[in-house]
């Protein structure tokens, strides 16, 4: 099988030879790049849905995942300053994307918390796409899904060992 370049495409969304712009990779691997590429793309879409910036979006997928959380806590997530966080929150507050409430346990504390609205309008752009992603593994046999996920397990610990610092 002819290698090809990650993430390098004719226009029928085919993956070009090797020597046509990059290093050769097998198109197994062109592809994860082609999704990374389109993956960037849908979450454009969603920060238009949502009207927020990459930081805002960031800190609402946060908020969505793990529920309220402290405005120090979401700044270390996020990694900004407090101030920073501050003025996020502010913006994401103006939109009707999250509320300030009382901290439950830390009388002087606040929780940021996303609204059901937000959330709402949020799902109604995440849902559908996964789902249909997940449906993709319909057409696979339970073998080729058992495959298909280690395939994708070790590329994500490969990603993670790039990402993450290493320790002696």
């Amino acid at each position: 099988m002819d290698a090809v370049v990650a993430g390098n495409t004719d226009t029928s969304g085919r993956p070009r030879p090797a020597g046509e712009g990059g290093p050769p990779v097998r198109p197994a691997t062109g592809l994860l790049r082609d999704l990374i590429t389109v993956s960037d793309l849908f979450e454009r879409r969603l920060r238009t849905h949502l009207t927020v910036n990459p930081t805002d979006l960031e800190a609402m997928e946060h908020l969505l995942a793990s529920g309220p959380l402290g405005p120090s806590e979401l700044a270390r997530r996020l990694g900004i300053t407090t101030a920073s966080t501050t003025t996020l929150v502010d913006r994401l507050v103006e939109l009707g994307h999250v509320t300030r409430q009382p901290h439950p346990t830390d009388r002087r504390g606040v929780l940021v918390v996303p609204t059901d609205t937000s959330r709402e309008s949020a799902m109604s752009v995440l849902m559908p796409m996964i789902l249909d992603v997940d449906a993709v593994l319909d057409g696979f046999s339970p073998q080729e899904q058992a495959i298909v996920t280690a395939y994708l397990s070790r590329v994500v610990e490969v990603y993670r060992s790039h990402v993450e610092p290493t320790h002696p």
